[in-house]
């Protein structure tokens, strides 16, 4: 029997890598690392036009880090602004595929870099573009229609094995299918806060008068975590394919007008047409010349295997230890970062904190606006490691100036999904004291208000 399962294992195993190895078109890795380097272009330029460079890295004194990271610093002076120029040459190298790997690898770096600067910033698509610029450094999607290509014609190459284009396939996949997880919660499954939110888009053309009616908000609720979940399905299998590209069109396009996201719904559709066969952009652009037919392998499969199986492992597993923590996780937030929870909570708090000198019991409230702008504060505010990371910061401050013992209380009000207002922490608690862990804590308040009917609901966002 066990010579019986370790053969089938083998078999198994040695299917699984010839599946993974076998070449396919490049067409499809070249149409991404376009795609990809067109909308981060646009993204730059867009960094520089609405002055966001400056807002959110140069004029404020304090940014909060995430765990680990408190040692990464936005540079002084003008140098976010250089970063920031040299990104935009880093991605234009990684478009036009001149000095591809390189250009990759500075991507990756230069990005994540920007992202690790302040947690108040964290926005789920800024994530992915992190986990897309990691995986392009490992993709040979230079072989055709590059510059590196052109100048180093033994570098050239029509196909490439298929684990590269899977492996851009399960990381669309893992943002949808988690996405329509995430949804299967009481709150959004009758229709909150997605009410509030159309409510707001009431003026939008043709349809947007009828986004008052309750059947179309559950429409919205339903099909919005059906989408996320049956959306890859339908694009893997061919009789469905195009049925389920049109409905990624529409989510995306819907995506883009209901909701401030930026860029993510064109990096999901772009995504979205990797599910295609590899040699469509071939197929349409019958002009595009072919070259070496060799296809460009591994020389080491088993390692290549190990790292596949060690990355998916781990973004399989992040999106699910919110699961390890107890409460709501849109209220106590903890285990809510890189676990595409995307747009599932409409969340509003008020953050008063208090400075105590125990040796002669003075309070004084603190002016947050000292320390932080107005984004930085109303992200802060609904943020219970936020909240503490920022009485740390107040407790380095006051013992700078002489207060060798101090205690930072908060007093924080917040409502959820239309929910009436509650306290969210702790206010006996003095967090200077408590420690900056990934551990529950135990000064969260746990959520006791309950969703309002839907008459009782106040209306906007």
């Amino acid at each position: 029997m066990s010579n019986t399962m370790n053969a089938t294992a083998t078999d198994a195993i040695e299917t699984l890598r010839r599946r993974l190895f076998e070449p396919v078109d490049i067409a499809a890795l070249v149409y991404f690392r376009l795609a990809f380097g067109g909308i981060m272009l646009v993204e730059v330029y867009r960094y520089f036009t609405n002055g966001w460079i400056g807002r959110y890295w140069i004029e404020p004194t304090f940014h909060f880090s995430y765990y680990g990271f408190d040692w990464v610093h936005p540079w002084p002076g003008v140098g976010m602004v250089v970063h920031w120029v040299a990104l935009g040459i880093v991605i234009f190298g990684l478009t036009i595929g001149l000095c591809y790997r390189l250009c990759a690898i500075l991507f990756f770096f230069g990005f994540t870099y920007t992202f690790l600067l302040d947690q108040a910033r964290y926005l789920n698509h800024f994530y992915f573009v992190c986990l897309l610029g990691f995986i392009l450094m490992f993709l040979p999607a230079h072989r055709a229609f590059s510059l590196d290509a052109k100048m180093r014609p033994s570098l050239r190459a029509d196909t490439v094995p298929a684990w590269t284009l899977w492996l851009l396939r399960a990381q669309v996949g893992i943002v949808y299918f988690y996405g329509g997880i995430a949804k299967i919660n009481s709150d959004w499954l009758h229709g909150s806060p997605l009410w509030m939110w159309l409510d707001d888009s009431s003026d939008l053309f043709l349809i947007g008068p009828y986004f008052s009616e309750m059947w179309v908000v559950y429409l919205f609720a339903w099909g919005g975590m059906l989408f996320d979940l049956l959306i890859v399905p339908g694009l893997l299998w061919r009789k469905t394919r195009w049925l389920a590209f049109f409905a990624a069109i529409v989510f995306n396009f819907m995506n883009h007008h209901l909701f401030q996201i930026g860029i993510f719904p064109w990096v999901m559709l772009a995504g979205s047409v990797l599910f295609f066969d590899p040699d469509w952009p071939r197929r349409i652009f019958n002009r595009w010349p072919h070259g070496d037919p060799v296809p460009a392998t591994s020389s080491r499969p088993k390692w290549v295997m190990a790292g596949l199986g060690v990355y998916l492992l781990v973004q399989t597993l992040a999106p699910l230890r919110h699961w390890l923590y107890p409460g709501v996780t849109s209220w106590t937030e903890e285990g809510h970062l890189f676990s595409w929870q995307m747009k599932l909570r409409d969340k509003s708090a008020e953050a008063e904190f208090f400075a105590t000198d125990p040796a002669t019991g003075k309070i004084s409230k603190v002016d947050l606006a000292e320390y932080l702008d107005d984004r930085q504060i109303s992200k802060m505010s609904t943020r219970p490691d936020m909240i503490l990371q920022m009485a740390h910061h107040l407790a380095e401050v006051y013992r700078g100036r002489g207060m060798a013992r101090v205690e930072i209380r908060a007093d924080v009000s917040a409502s959820l999904n239309g929910r009436k207002h509650q306290r969210l922490i702790d206010p006996n608690v003095d967090l200077a004291a408590q420690p900056q862990t990934l551990r529950a804590a135990s000064w969260i308040l746990p959520l006791t208000e309950p969703l309002p009917p839907m008459a009782d609901r106040p209306e906007g966002g």
